[in-house]
């Protein structure tokens, strides 16, 4: 057994600090940053937040009404080739993101959907644990299948697996493991690891090799967002905060007060599992939940709301644009580690 002593923060646990700024106006701070990757010669500008791929947040609806924004959505793993036929051609395909998974099932099924439309560029292979070897060399395949693709891989929560994956083949690490309103892995399996100082490790390994990190869970206000920009995340996935829209999936259900609902829930949860492969397997535990979120109407004013609160954080520390923030963060930590309570209990 192998204790580790120092403190890891998340997104409760810290605020940043305001500097002096030479900004008149949040308006003058630019949300939308260039991007060159490790492997591709492929480039991409935007506002480099996405929609989770999950089926309540990564759908065709909710990709409509994000590119407006410059925004990426994941699509979810769980449409089929018809579906992307009948809704490619009224999306931008520059804000969309093909996601699948390792086997070679998926690896036939991401050359069908690419072949769709050349401009295409994302893939983002997604699994809950991306520790495993075959996970890695899946990774590879994909990069030698698809050389002039924007490749995003995960998920991990430390620094070696982020090189691992990065020299695997992917230009972009998916980093989080457990920190999502509806992932239940931290109290199921006893395995997590703190977001802030995930991000924060996982982005400095891969800056390193010139790669990228994506911040996947835990953020549930536009400051969380802000503060996963300030870590050095370059793009922040969201899912609860964009869940329970008009363009999210799942019914709409009203109770007998006459509010307004819709069902987010985790893709390993006993729900997705039973609904997308019949069951749960015999050698699994559901490590995702369902809740209930009150209706919240249009998505365009959840976005609106981040993107303000993303612009305030960069307008209090002087940054004029994203790329910027993490240069002008300094975190506060406002949270007490156990040994400091017992400490002040004693003297």
């Amino acid at each position: 057994m192998r204790i580790e002593d120092e403190i890891k923060l998340t997104f409760d646990d810290v605020l940043i600090r305001p500097k002096r700024s030479t900004l008149v106006s949040r308006s003058e701070v630019d949300l939308t940053r260039d991007f060159k990757f490790k492997y591709t010669p492929k480039t991409w500008s935007g506002v480099p937040i996405i929609s989770a791929n999950m089926d309540t947040t990564g759908t065709f609806e909710t990709a409509k009404s994000l590119e407006k924004f410059g925004i990426l959505t994941a699509l979810h793993k769980f449409y089929n080739i018809k579906d992307w036929e009948e809704n490619l051609d009224f999306l931008n395909p520059k804000y969309l993101i093909v996601t699948v998974g390792s086997s070679e099932e998926e690896f036939e099924k991401a050359k069908k959907i690419l072949n769709l439309n050349n401009d295409l560029d994302f893939i983002c292979l997604d699994v809950a644990n991306g520790y495993r070897e075959d996970f890695l060399q899946s990774v590879t395949k994909f990069r030698e299948a698809f050389p002039e693709k924007i490749i995003m891989a995960g998920n991990v929560a430390t620094r070696e697996m982020t090189e691992a994956i990065i020299l695997a083949g992917a230009d972009i690490v998916k980093v989080g493991i457990g920190p999502g309103s509806v992932c239940t892995t931290r109290k199921v399996a006893g395995v997590g690891y703190p977001q802030l100082s995930s991000i924060s490790e996982c982005a400095d390994a891969a800056h390193g090799l010139g790669g990228h990190v994506i911040s996947d869970g835990g953020c549930k206000f536009p400051g969380d967002v802000a503060k996963a920009f300030g870590a050095g995340s370059d793009f922040v996935m969201l899912g609860g905060m964009f869940a329970g829209h008009t363009e999210s999936g799942g019914d709409l259900i009203t109770d007998d007060n006459g509010q307004m609902f819709k069902d987010f829930y985790g893709m390993s949860s006993e729900l997705a599992q039973q609904r997308y492969y019949g069951d749960l397997a015999e050698h699994r535990a559901s490590e995702g939940k369902k809740v209930r979120l009150k209706y919240k109407g249009s998505i365009d004013i959840t976005v609106q709301s981040i993107l303000g609160g993303v612009r305030s954080a960069c307008s209090y520390v002087g940054a004029k644009n994203l790329k910027d923030l993490p240069k002008c963060t300094t975190f506060i930590r406002v949270t007490q580690t156990t040994n400091e309570i017992f400490t002040t209990y004693e003297n």
